[in-house]
């Protein structure tokens, strides 16, 4: 409790200058958005937007510092909400991801030299800011090395916390804004936790700036118990493994226990060998295939060359060209200490020394709090996904014990069945039909119906 009351004490001092009636000079702000604007970047085609980039500092002490992307809306971004996304791992890059194959205005080309625009940008309907997040995830850093030995979700959720009081202070412009969150995968644990944060820290203020109105998360972690017995169930059911193995994990395998025995993690290894070389992120699509030129490791894929908004299974690798360009970095203003090693998708030393005891074993007290709170969740799951799947979530969810408002039907994008929905009260639950692991990466039209229902409040089409 006095470690909660000293964080609201920083951030109320921290953010006490944009609530108070005397707001900073605009001119000190224009300056602080000015130096963060993105002209236009490498290989970029000409937009109508603005952009911006560069890094907030969370913790002075050990110099932790976080970056931030914010693309804003194509149209109407004075009045549009904004939306914060975050990817999981933990230890994966918002602007690898969410940014540059899911939601975002730009698609990388396959040399990593060009930008193309995404013809179902979720930034058609609101402003989007992409965060890397914790420390030493893409270009954010710190300066004391030990942090990255102790990133956890409580840590997380404060410096996720932190960054957004102290960018809206520097972007005043989206004080009280209509905010929502968004998030994949582990963010599942990022995103109704600081979805909570923001929601103690604006009961502690007479004024608080961050307008949260709710978040949606798509094949989320949320309970470690029904995750761990879904994704088997799923395994089997999707004819991944064999009746043998699937009876053999389930003898062998206590889901309710907080740690498997090595007896069952040897006979779920085992099983894995019966899925063969394919994507468990989307179990139907090929995997991307490296290829070799003399020394040089590029990537292709086992199909045509795929067209503009089709899914290439080789994407995440012209990210990791296209950000390590210095021209990208600079015009970005990344990279400002110059850090020794590359940028990649995601960070290994992140994810290999994650607190594991500050990982909550289920999220769903969190929901419960959060639907009492009165805000708008949404949970979304792509069914090709075979690592955190739609199993997993339905079984996570029942333990809810919702009533339901709006019995399961199919809803429609365009004239095809885009997926199947039901909603709850407190909460609306919604699978995206042949998506994987990133279902705006799969289905980018039905994943943009999916906002836009979102972000009205509205049911998903039935037609």
């Amino acid at each position: 409790m006095a470690r909660t009351h000293f964080i609201f004490l920083v951030l109320m001092f921290s953010s006490s200058s944009s609530s108070s009636s005397s707001p900073p000079s605009s001119l000190s702000l224009s300056r602080e958005q000015e130096e963060d604007r993105i002209q236009a970047l490498p290989g970029q085609p000409k937009v109508r937007f603005s952009q911006f980039s560069g890094y907030v500092t969370v913790n002075e002490s050990h110099g932790r510092s976080l970056f931030y992307w914010l693309t804003e809306s194509s149209s109407s971004p004075h009045t549009k909400p904004l939306l914060l996304w975050l990817n999981g791992g933990p230890g994966c890059s918002s602007i690898a991801y969410g940014a540059s194959e899911e939601i975002g205005p730009f698609r990388i080309n396959s040399t990593g030299s060009n930008l193309y625009l995404h013809n179902f940008s979720w930034n058609t309907e609101a402003n989007l800011l992409f965060l890397e997040s914790p420390v030493g995830v893409g270009f954010s850093y710190t300066n004391t090395s030990s942090d990255l030995k102790e990133s956890g979700d409580e840590r997380t959720a404060e410096e996720n916390l932190i960054f957004l009081i102290k960018w809206m202070s520097r972007f005043p412009q989206y004080q009280y804004r209509d905010f929502y969150i968004a998030g994949e995968s582990y963010a599942g644990h990022y995103v109704p936790q600081l979805a909570k944060k923001i929601h103690e820290y604006n009961k502690a203020c007479n004024k608080p700036i961050i307008n949260l109105k709710g978040f949606m998360v798509g094949n989320p972690e949320m309970d470690k118990t029904n995750d761990k017995l879904g994704t088997i169930t799923y395994w089997w059911s999707h004819a991944m493994i064999s009746d043998a193995s699937y009876n053999s994990i389930l003898k062998n395998c206590n889901f309710t226990a907080e740690r498997f025995t090595k007896e069952c993690d040897s006979t779920i290894y085992d099983a894995a060998a019966d899925f063969g070389d394919i994507d468990q992120y989307s179990i139907y699509t090929p995997k991307c295939v490296p290829k070799f030129i003399g020394n040089k490791q590029t990537h292709k894929t086992l199909l045509p060359k795929p067209i503009l908004d089709e899914y290439d299974p080789c994407t995440e690798s012209y990210a990791e060209i296209y950000y390590n360009r210095p021209e990208v970095q600079r015009a970005m203003h990344a990279n400002r200490t110059a850090i020794p090693y590359k940028w990649t998708a995601c960070s290994d030393s992140v994810f290999n020394s994650w607190n594991w005891r500050d990982s909550d074993n289920s999220m769903l007290p969190v929901y419960k709090e959060l639907m009492e709170a009165g805000l708008r969740i949404w949970v979304f799951s792509g069914d090709t996904d075979s690592v955190i799947p739609v199993t997993a979530t339905r079984f996570s969810l029942s333990k809810l014990n919702l009533p339901v408002k709006t019995r399961w039907y199919p809803w429609y994008s365009g004239n095809q069945v885009g997926g199947r929905t039901e909603v709850y009260e407190g909460l609306t639950f919604v699978t995206v039909r042949g998506a994987g692991h990133e279902v705006p990466l799969f289905k980018p039209q039905s994943s943009l119906i999916l906002l836009r229902s979102f972000l009205a409040g509205k049911e998903l089409p039935r037609s």
